[in-house]
């Protein structure tokens, strides 16, 4: 019979207790090497995503000026431009869910990107078609469309700057912005209405009508100013407002609000007008004519006469008093 030794089961039993320690210690050190392993899974397709979703960003903003300028073009063409506006609309759908980046997919949105560039590359062949149609002077389409390259390429080197700095590729984006809107006001000053052959005649108050530019005050009862708008196939054929103003030798505007008077925004600033009329422009160097009843005796001096129309100055005249 084997005698009984405390000391050597002491000796089993931390044995024991060991072996269980150094498995735990394994196991844990294996359960937190497969942790950090999914942690840094974890962010490395985070950053990925945020990468993914600042180029897709990009891409959209690229797509949707390319789009305006589509727009802007065939419309004054005369062509349907309502395919290009419900792609616009559902471009705006996609920027709004690209913001919430949720479920986000770059390979969807890939598939986005060709399709609306398919759709911008169907315009370019039927803008050459709608050139050709319209006689739309070459010089200008041109320039137009050097603008919008140089723009695209811009947008292309920003692309191209997030690998580098998220801070330079802020900085493009707001030069871009800034380049885009420069290009909008161009477009919209060519289309701009332009006023010629500026008349303005004297009404007596017997109704005697005459002309010469200057008036002796007792004999000018109304005035009548008459005018041409110039043709201009970039001019959208579409109802206008047209904004009178008389300004006395003083520097003050002739305005009375109770007889139609009132003011609009000129270059952010509020300007008082002497009348208005709304027409409807057709681009076939039509003639417009306001007639107006001060009510009382004009100052002698010279009379400035200002046209103004969709923000901008259209034409000027004068007429003097004595």
């Amino acid at each position: 019979m084997e005698e009984y030794n405390p000391n050597r089961q002491s000796e089993q039993k931390l044995k024991i207790a060991v072996a269980v320690l150094i498995i735990l210690v394994t196991a844990l050190g294996f359960l937190y090497f497969r942790e950090r392993q999914f942690n840094k899974r974890n962010e490395d397709l985070s950053d990925l995503q945020a990468k993914d979703l600042l180029v897709a960003s990009t891409k959209l903003d690229s797509i949707e000026n390319q789009l305006n300028t589509k727009i802007i073009e065939i419309k004054r063409l005369g062509g349907d431009v309502s395919e290009l506006i419900r792609a616009k609309q559902q471009l705006q759908k996609d920027k709004i869910a690209l913001q919430k980046s949720v479920g986000f997919s770059m390979k969807k949105y890939e598939l986005k990107f060709k399709k609306y560039l398919t759709l911008l590359g169907e315009k370019d062949n039927e803008l050459v078609s709608l050139r050709k149609e319209n006689g739309i002077l070459a010089a200008m389409n041109d320039s137009l469309s050097k603008e919008a390259q140089a723009l695209l390429e811009d947008i292309t080197f920003a692309q191209k700057a997030l690998n580098d700095s998220a801070i330079n590729y802020t900085i493009r984006q707001k030069e871009l912005s800034e380049r885009n809107r420069e290009l909008s006001e161009k477009v919209s000053q060519a289309a701009a209405l332009h006023a010629e052959s500026i008349n303005v005649y004297a009404i007596s108050t017997k109704g005697k009508e005459s002309d010469g530019g200057v008036y002796k005050s007792k004999k000018v009862d109304k005035v009548r100013i008459t005018f041409y708008l110039q043709e201009n196939p970039l001019t959208t054929r579409e109802a206008k407002v047209i904004f009178l103003r008389i300004i006395d030798p003083a520097g003050q505007s002739v305005a009375d609000m109770s007889t139609g008077s009132g003011s609009f925004t000129y270059k952010n600033k509020d300007v008082t007008y002497t009348a208005k009329q709304r027409i409807v422009y057709d681009n076939s160097h039509q003639s417009v004519e306001f007639v107006y009843s001060r009510g009382q005796a004009y100052k002698d001096g010279k009379h400035i006469i200002e046209l103004y129309a969709e923000g901008y100055k259209i034409g000027e005249g004068f007429f003097e008093v004595k």
